[in-house]
């Protein structure tokens, strides 16, 4: 039998997001100025998206401590900054490790609609 996880935004109301309304609820959360957001399946994963509006991090955690795995644009060139944390942090990433904001979007809508990466995607795994 196949269960759905259901994901909640960790910070926003308890009311589970779906796959249709997952895009909406984070450009609206960068508008605002917030650009980290997770996401908190009903089996205990997490899903991380910071952004800086251009280009975005996703991460894909099992459990806490879990080093997890996040998308990856590879032959990208340079990094960039502005990917600034709740806590007020202001990161900068190898442009390789974070991929371009509309296949973040494609990235993270999978994720809350499947529970797994889009079968086109690159994503590595953390050490």
């Amino acid at each position: 039998m196949l269960v759905i996880e259901s994901w909640v935004i960790s910070d926003d109301s308890p009311v589970p997001v779906s796959s249709e309304v997952v895009l909406e609820a984070l450009q609206s959360r960068i508008d605002g100025g917030q650009l980290e957001t997770w996401l908190i399946s009903s089996s205990g994963r997490s899903l991380a998206f910071v952004t800086n509006a251009e280009r975005a991090m996703v991460m894909l955690l099992e459990d806490e401590g879990n080093p997890g795995e996040h998308a990856v644009d590879p032959g990208a060139q340079g990094s960039s900054g502005g990917f600034v944390l709740s806590n007020g942090q202001d990161d900068e990433y190898p442009d390789e490790d974070t991929v371009p904001l509309r296949e973040a979007f494609r990235l993270v809508k999978q994720i809350v609609a499947t529970g797994s990466w889009p079968a086109d995607a690159r994503w590595v795994v953390d050490c």
